[in-house]
């Protein structure tokens, strides 16, 4: 960690302050006047028995936008290496949208082109803002082997060697076969690639760095975890080779021109030359004419203090998913009574850069299993969501798994309250913020609302049922242009609140739960 302070402190002499990222990008159509709001349209294991997925988004489009949402992210769109059960992240070829027989098949997991490019029409046409989902750091799925100079590197050290350099067989040819040239002319070798994690000749499973004529080692401009962070898995792209960088330029304008999107997320950036992901993003959003390209990176620590150091050193291009808050989210979930709802945003993103900050409760990778399991589990999932969906504070992104049913994460109740926060963040949650954090296991605060909107007040408490009282009676001020205003409650039937003359109301909550309260007209 200490280079990559040592990085920091010289962006932070050199570079002058650059705006947050979040009041340079487009959140969503320019004449949605509500609050944006983010999806992540798929869960790992999605997928539908009588219908493609992006069929699926093409049919959801409509209530998406009428719930509220302004954004969808969407899973890789390229073909993978394993093209029935890839993901899309063991990426093959990116410029195969499922178009081409390649690796078994046409169609990606997710469908054809035809059906993507269908969906991605109807999104524009009714105000739904789509996002590409970026595999930039990796490759898969070789199409054929070729002879490789390598030493192999310590998997808790990339910086120590454990071997002699030796010739190996990588899987590092790719020819692209089934498109045979279309869209991109470009032929990946050996060359194109810092290091690979098999041998084929001596069926070994190592990390292998490539050397010889050519090749600069690792990259330097990447996380400092375990030595030397450029290399996660398969065949690990040097963003530092001109004909690589060139060929993802082009593909960046070629994606959201085919589609139609308005950004990326960006998958894996602890691993990628950060140098590159500046000149990307400033490239594509040149190239593509679009001067509010949306950007979010997957910087994957609960540490907000490795976190900020990236935030500075690209400059203002990129948002991040606010995983520090996540985890103090996980951890709330978990622990129940005994967590300290006042402390929930300490150390977060959100806290620090908000305007940087995409806030999340779970993901693809979060679910039990996954390689990140993280889960916030049900019975604190809405004062969670409450916390990332009301405050204004961040840009919010719903996960899919928690409002569709499927068959990884689904609950019906916390999918039921959800909804309920959704259409509340739409109608109520505007104005300044002002919090109120009463005691340990209940906190608030107020949306004082702005010229089209009334506002609204929120009580969060995680105080298990058996303990003590199980109502929470909060006072908060609304503000003084309330008074004599009666609010009710809008997730459950639950009375109502008088406001006083100076503004004071007592607004209550049941323990372990969630209560908004509005304005009645």
């Amino acid at each position: 960690m200490a280079s990559l302070m040592k990085d920091w402190l010289t962006w932070l002499k050199l570079r002058p302050q650059t705006p947050p990222a979040l009041e340079r990008m487009r959140l969503g159509p320019n004449d949605n006047a509500n609050n944006p709001l983010m999806i992540q349209f798929f869960t790992w294991d999605a997928l539908k028995e009588d219908t493609s997925w992006w069929k699926h988004l093409e049919n959801e489009v409509p209530r998406l936008v009428e719930l509220g949402f302004t954004q969808a992210w969407l899973p890789p769109m390229n073909k993978a290496a394993e093209n029935v059960t890839g993901r899309g992240y063991d990426a093959y070829d990116l410029w195969d949208l499922g178009e081409f027989n390649q690796k078994g098949g046409v169609t990606t997991r997710w469908g054809s082109k035809e059906e993507l490019i269908r969906a991605c029409e109807t999104a524009k046409r009714c105000g739904l803002d789509i996002l590409i989902d970026a595999v930039l750091n990796h490759k898969h799925g070789g199409d054929t082997t070729e002879q490789a100079q390598a030493i192999p590197s310590h998997p808790q050290n990339r910086l120590k060697d454990v071997g002699k350099r030796q010739q190996i067989e990588s899987w590092t040819v790719f020819n692209f076969p089934g498109r045979n040239g279309k869209y991109s002319s470009f032929r990946w070798n050996q060359a194109h690639f810092t290091g690979v994690d098999y041998d084929h000749k001596s069926k070994s499973n190592n990390i292998y760095r490539l050397v010889g004529p050519g090749h600069k080692g690792w990259s330097r401009n990447v996380d400092n975890e375990l030595g030397n962070y450029d290399f996660l898995m398969g065949n690990d792209i040097d963003h530092r080779h001109p004909d690589v960088r060139e060929d993802f330029l082009k593909w960046g304008t070629w994606i959201l021109e085919t589609t139609g999107a308005s950004g990326f997320r960006l998958d894996a950036i602890k691993h990628i030359d950060r140098k590159f992901l500046v000149h990307f993003i400033r490239s594509v959003r040149e190239r593509s004419r679009r001067e509010r390209l949306f950007s979010v990176a997957e910087y994957w620590s609960g540490d907000v203090r490795k976190l900020l150091p990236y935030v500075r050193m690209l400059q203002g291009e990129v948002a991040f998913f606010d995983v520090p808050l996540h985890m103090n989210l996980c951890q709330a979930s978990q622990q129940r009574s005994r967590y300290d709802l006042r402390k929930i945003f300490d150390g977060s993103l959100c806290q620090r850069k908000p305007r940087d900050a995409v806030t999340f409760v779970d993901n693809h990778d979060t679910v039990e299993g996954q390689s990140l399991e993280s889960w916030v589990e049900p019975a604190f999932k809405i004062q969670a969501y409450a916390l990332i969906l009301l405050r204004g504070v961040g840009h919010p992104c719903v996960f899919y798994g928690d409002l569709y049913p499927n068959k990884e994460c689904y609950n019906e109740s916390v999918a039921r309250d959800l909804t309920l926060l959704i259409n509340a963040r739409q109608k109520f949650a505007y104005g300044p913020l002002q919090d109120y954090c009463h005691e340990k296991n209940c906190i608030g605060f107020v949306r004082k609302g702005d010229g089209r909107h009334a506002g609204c007040a929120v009580v969060v408490s995680n105080k298990e049922e058996d303990l003590d009282a199980s109502v929470h009676n909060l006072r908060m001020n609304v503000g003084k242009e309330k008074a004599g205003a009666i609010y009710r409650s809008f997730m459950t039937q639950h009375g109502e609140v008088e406001i006083d003359g100076d503004g004071w109301g007592t607004f209550t909550c049941f323990a372990n739960c969630v209560q908004v309260w509005v304005q009645a007209f």
